[in-house]
């Protein structure tokens, strides 16, 4: 009886904690693509996580070309800014810079210092003229577990196998 009660018990939590084990932080995804906007066209990838350290997790690349398929001019530069649209909370912006020197990929990191909706905004800045584009959000937290929670995630798993195995010794015997 009492290896049932535990069976039981291990199912249980893990059950508990099948809810917390689907989340999944996957790549990059579109949140405004092909956007006309002045003299540009302007495209923005984000992995919008949260942090409660003040890490900027909220990550956006701007990719940023001219209406004929062309590369921006040299000094061409995006400012990414976020503000919160589910509570009040002031807007925070950085300036993105270019990946391996690339004007057309452009990278910026901000805080979101919460779960919920927010606004995007990415303002283009260049010898042909300003632009802006804009966007909503959804941050959440990047929900994949530290390590040393593994183990805890193992632990019923391994009772079970343990339990499993000592029913099938005690069979044979």
């Amino acid at each position: 009886m009492n290896a049932r009660v535990s069976i039981a018990g291990a199912a249980v939590a893990g059950l508990l904690i099948a809810p917390a084990l689907q989340a999944h932080d996957g790549p990059p995804y579109p949140i405004l693509s092909n956007h006309a906007a002045g003299p540009y066209v302007v495209s923005i990838w984000t992995d919008p996580d949260t942090t409660d350290d003040g890490s900027p997790g909220g990550q956006f690349w701007v990719r940023v070309h001219l209406a004929d398929g062309g590369a921006p001019p040299a000094g061409t530069r995006a400012i990414v800014t976020v503000a919160p649209l589910d509570r009040a909370g002031a807007s925070v912006a950085a300036r993105a810079s270019p990946v391996r020197g690339d004007i057309t990929n452009q990278f910026a990191a901000v805080v979101m210092d919460h779960e919920g909706r927010f606004g995007v905004r990415v303002s283009v800045d260049g010898p042909l003229g300003e632009a802006s584009a804009s966007a909503t959000v959804e941050a959440t937290y990047d929900l994949r577990p530290a390590p040393g929670l593994l183990v805890l995630y193992l632990v019923p798993f391994a009772i079970v196998g343990l339990l499993w195995g000592r029913l099938l010794m005690r069979r044979r015997t």
